[in-house]
């Protein structure tokens, strides 16, 4: 398993960063090679990527939520499946700033991620898709898209 830990300060109450983040639909629109991610159910997502040319469909299900907090998932086991699971964490500077921190650890198949893992592909495609939430998030002057306020 590898390894990437990123973060990014963005110009907004936690509360709206916490809520941005969990539309989880709206991730296509700040996460490069995202195309659809479809809320199934509370804990359960659906995904489909094309990174490096590499497409892929696959379930996460999200394993804890505490509002304003941390979001933490895992991928579902199962045939051609990403595997990796992650926690995502917001910190409260001060009343109008919130660090948004992302950890994950990813297994990367076949020789292209392999290599594409040790020249720190992913590590940059994660801090580019936390600027891209930051700008997402910053444009909107701080009003989310929704949010989900339940916990896991």
């Amino acid at each position: 398993m590898s390894k990437v830990e990123e973060s990014v300060e963005v110009e907004v109450p936690v509360r709206a960063a916490y809520d941005q983040w969990t539309q989880f639909e709206t991730f296509p629109r700040f996460m490069d090679g995202v195309e659809r991610i479809e809320q199934r159910t509370d804990t359960l997502t659906h995904w489909v990527t094309e990174i490096g040319g590499v497409r892929r469909e696959f379930d996460a299900v999200i394993t804890e939520q505490i509002p304003d907090e941390r979001v933490a998932w895992t991928t579902v086991e199962g045939e051609g499946e990403a595997r990796q699971a992650g926690v995502v964490t917001f910190h409260r500077l001060d009343a109008t700033r919130t660090k948004v921190m992302l950890q994950m650890d990813f297994a990367p198949e076949g020789l292209t991620e392999q290599t594409g893992d040790k020249l720190g592909f992913v590590k940059r495609k994660v801090a580019g898709d936390l600027k891209r939430f930051k700008s997402f998030i910053e444009e909107r002057g701080g009003v989310q898209t929704g949010g989900w306020r339940g916990s896991v």
